[in-house]
Order: C-alpha cells, then sequence, then structure tokens
C-alpha cells in the first residue's frame, strides 16, 4: 500500500506555500489523513548545504556551482525528510502535499544547460538519483501555478520590499525568466497540470486558484 504524493510546483512568487495551505485545509475538511511537506526543509539540519548555497557561500551566481552539485543538496535534504519525516504516513496511504520537490530541481538547474541533449542527460540522471538510487517517491500528479513572468517579478520585488529576503535565485533577473521557460518545457515533457494564476494580467483571488487546484486533482483522489 502506498499514498497519495501531489506536488505543488511554479515559480517564485506564484503561491506554493498559499496554495498547499488551503488545500491541505480543503482535504481535511472532508477527513481525508493529510500531511503538508515543503522543500527545502529548513527546519531540519540535512538543508545545510542548501542554505549554504542559497545564501551565495559557494557563489554569488546560481551557476557558479554546477548542476549535478546542487541537485545533490536539495535531493539529501528531501531523502532525510522522507526517511525521518513522512515515509511511514505515505506507505500507510495518507496524502501528502509537497510545496516544491525533485521536480524544483529540474527546473533550477536544467537552467544550468542550454543543449537539449544535455538538458535531457540531467534530466534522466536526476530521475534515477531521487526516485532510484535515493528511493524517494515519485508524484502522482504535479500542479504548475503557472504566472506569467512579469508578475513573479512584481511580486517577488515586492516580497523583498516587505523585509523579505532574497536568495541568489531570486536576485538574478535572467535566471527566473530561464526558470520560466523551463517550467513550461517540463510540464509538456512529463504532463503536468497547468492552473492559471491570472486572468486578464491580473493574479486572480488565491481562492479562485484554490478552486482550480482541487478540480485538476479530482482524478488522482477518486481512489484516496
Amino acid at each position: 500500500m502506498k499514498g497519495t504524493l501531489i506536488v505543488l510546483e511554479g515559480i517564485d512568487g506564484s503561491g506554493k506555500a498559499t496554495q498547499s495551505s488551503l488545500l491541505e485545509q480543503a482535504l481535511r475538511a472532508e477527513g481525508r489523513e493529510v500531511l503538508h511537506i515543503s522543500f527545502p526543509d529548513y527546519e531540519s539540519e540535512s538543508s545545510a548545504l542548501v542554505r549554504m548555497y542559497l545564501n551565495g557561500e559557494f557563489g554569488s551566481d546560481p551557476a557558479d556551482v554546477n548542476p549535478y552539485a546542487a541537485s545533490l543538496f536539495f535531493a539529501l535534504d528531501r531523502f532525510a525528510s522522507f526517511r525521518k519525516k513522512w515515509k511511514l504516513f505515505y506507505e500507510a496511504g495518507g496524502i501528502v502535499i509537497a510545496d516544491r520537490y525533485t521536480t524544483s530541481n529540474m527546473v533550477h538547474q536544467m537552467t544550468k544547460m542550454d543543449g537539449r541533449e544535455e538538458r535531457e542527460q540531467f534530466l534522466q540522471w536526476l530521475e534515477d538519483t531521487e526516485y532510484g538510487k535515493l528511493g524517494l517517491p515519485r508524484p502522482d500528479t504535479v500542479i504548475l501555478l503557472d504566472m506569467p513572468l512579469a508578475v513573479s517579478e512584481v511580486l517577488v520585488r515586492r516580497r523583498a520590499e516587505a523585509g523579505g529576503s532574497m536568495d541568489i535565485h531570486e536576485q538574478h533577473v535572467e535566471y527566473l525568466r530561464r526558470c520560466h521557460d523551463a517550467y513550461q518545457m517540463l510540464a509538456d515533457r512529463c504532463g503536468w497540470q497547468r492552473v492559471s494564476c491570472t486572468e486578464g494580467g491580473q493574479l486572480l483571488a488565491p481562492e479562485r486558484i484554490a478552486e482550480q487546484v482541487r478540480a485538476s486533482l479530482q482524478p488522482v483522489l477518486m481512489g484516496n
């Protein structure tokens, strides 16, 4: 027996944390067994290398650390989280909602490569490493909170002005653009479900986005 793993993805500022929480509340209200996790797992010692990387201690540009090395920082953090915090819950049939997952490694690290063949080799290596060698569960579904790049840039800037910190990913506009393009490519490659976060160029209310998220999950949750 295994549970259901739902992953929410999206460019910085797309509202992954908000939508993950709203989905958790909705499923709990239905009486379902739900666990909400988030990556990186900043509360765990396993995220030490991730924090050093994002804080720029290995270089102020994301490209300063090659994608294979950077991916391992995040993958091992996920491995520790799985084994210590949610493996038993998942294997008992629970629903796990993940704010970011292996899918974020795919997006953020493949942007450091330009060649299509090089990117595909990396993605195959990453899937084998995380899902194969580390034994992490594959998602049952991945929902992409689809947001225009221009809207994301504004939201990230506002968050920083309000006192929130910006990691080395968020500090580089060109890097955000490449991530946005990578999300679109991976959604097509991997069959991720897209949920639009805007309408007519305007950001939708979180509740309206949450309705779309719930609708997209109906086929996955029918048997749970």
